[in-house]
């Protein structure tokens, strides 16, 4: 009878076989570390990157996504040492140092546009002379505002004609009934109303204000949008008072905005009176006008604070026309040509 031994150290030959498969593993993977390592150092756009190369060439979209990263940190990295570099020179320099270079923007790259007023211009002062505000710049009427809307105005086309009432001194709120704007111009006519102002809703939202500066007119069509009332904004003030607040047009340098200035200048008082602290802010900015009501508050000798009174809203003037408002055989003097006048982001109309 035959007997054949077991031999006893197979666990121990299949446990060697593991670690030896696990010690080359291990070789594989730190090779392939070192390989990716040196591709990396290779792919750094300081030292290997063509000056011609482009990111975009490359076609995975992960390694084209890491190349772009380390691309975009390197140029961070050179625009802060070239800062700091300046910084170091104005310090040497002191008072020699050359003045600061002003960074690229779409104002200060706008087109020059010929009908810039100068506010030295004889013409220009013979145009404020004899044109529609003359009798209000030369102190002979008082702003008097007729506010209404569109037929059937719901909730926040009321509140925002409410709170632009108490804006505007003087300045009263009537609502339409079903008149049309040409029988209730002769009526603000005969009650010595120099104003209206008709705010115009779409999906119970203002979205349009027409104002007609009144007896002969002009007539402005604005676009009205971010309207934003007392209730909407953050750490507002309390209520306005009845105060005849200051007024700061900004930045209304052509013809045209010369014009609109004057007609927005002519809603309110000559006569600020600056116990009240309020400010009604128009600010023109690449031609739209952004409205602000503040009251500014004196913390101590040399610093000031300012508090939101509200509401606020944005502008965007549509056109333009001679006379009291005519829809159908107006003299339009500006219209909004929007593929036009659109066409170069660096040419403005105000």
């Amino acid at each position: 009878m035959d007997i054949t031994e077991v031999p006893t150290d197979q666990g121990s030959k299949s446990k060697k076989k593991k670690k030896s498969m696990k010690a080359k593993t291990k070789v594989k993977n730190t090779e392939v570390k070192e390989e990716s390592s040196a591709a990396e150092n290779q792919a750094d756009p300081t030292t290997a990157f063509p000056p011609a190369f482009s990111v975009s060439e490359i076609k995975n979209k992960q390694r084209r996504h890491l190349m772009f990263m380390k691309f975009k940190q390197e140029k961070r990295k050179q625009k802060l040492q070239l800062k700091k570099k300046r910084r170091k020179e104005r310090e040497a320099l002191g008072d020699k140092a050359p003045p600061k270079e002003v960074p690229k923007t779409i104002e200060n790259q706008r087109v020059f546009d010929e009908t810039t007023v100068d506010p030295e211009d004889e013409e220009v002062a013979f145009d404020e002379g004899t044109d529609e505000f003359s009798a209000y710049f030369n102190g002979l009427t008082n702003p008097k505002v007729l506010i209404t809307t569109s037929d059937r105005p719901r909730g926040r086309t009321v509140r925002f004609c409410e709170q632009l009432a108490s804006v505007i001194p003087n300045a009263h709120v009537y609502y339409r009934r079903g008149l049309a704007l040409k029988r209730i111009i002769p009526q603000c006519v005969a009650r010595d109303f120099t104003y209206m102002m008709v705010i115009n809703q779409d999906r119970l939202v203002p979205n349009g204000l027409v104002l007609c500066h009144l007896p002969n007119g002009p007539t402005a069509h604005f676009k009205v949008s971010s309207v934003r009332l007392r209730k909407e904004l953050k750490r507002r003030g309390k209520e306005p008072t009845e105060h005849y607040p200051e007024v700061i047009l900004n930045n209304f340098t052509t013809r045209l905005g010369h014009s609109i200035g004057r007609l927005f200048a002519a809603l309110f008082p000559q006569n600020p009176q600056f116990v009240g602290r309020q400010v009604a802010t128009f600010h023109n900015q690449r031609d739209f006008i952004f409205f602000r009501f503040h009251r500014y508050i004196f913390k101590n000798e040399k610093k000031v604070g300012i508090q939101e009174l509200g509401p606020r809203f944005t502008l965007k003037l549509r056109s333009l026309q001679k006379g009291t408002f005519d829809s159908k055989y107006g003299e339009y003097e500006w219209v909004l040509k929007r593929h036009e006048m659109d066409a170069c982001r660096r040419k403005f109309q105000l």
